[in-house]
């Protein structure tokens, strides 16, 4: 699955829209977020399957695994604590989906990462 020429604009759409927008457990989480990611990235939602874990949900999606340090914009996080998938939003820093709106931590944060496209 390869980015789109105008990723960097979808990507920052995205965000923008996302800014304050709430958890909400149905329909609007971490996995959801990931998602629609990954979607502003390449045009293509990729399939996946849930399991036991966030970590095993996201290698079902096929995604190759990389270390957090090398992530880069619109590459999918995974945070370590508490455990959530996020979004890398630049050099050195995630997004993930918080009570009131985006939340952001450093990419030092984060578990592993997987590159998109």
């Amino acid at each position: 699955m390869a980015r789109l020429p105008d990723w960097p604009t979808r990507l920052a759409a995205l965000l923008a829209a996302a800014e304050t927008r709430p958890f909400d457990a149905h329909r609007w989480n971490c996995g959801r977020f990931a998602l629609a990611a990954v979607h502003a990235a390449t045009g293509r939602r990729p399939g996946w399957r849930s399991l036991a874990s966030l970590e095993a949900t996201a290698d079902s999606a096929g995604f190759p695994r990389i270390p957090p340090a090398f992530a880069r914009a619109s590459d999918v996080v995974l945070a370590a604590e508490p455990p959530r998938l996020g979004v890398v939003v630049d050099g050195g820093r995630a997004a993930f989906v918080g009570p009131r709106g985006l939340i952001r931590i450093s990419l030092t944060n984060c578990a592993t990462a997987w590159r998109i496209g």
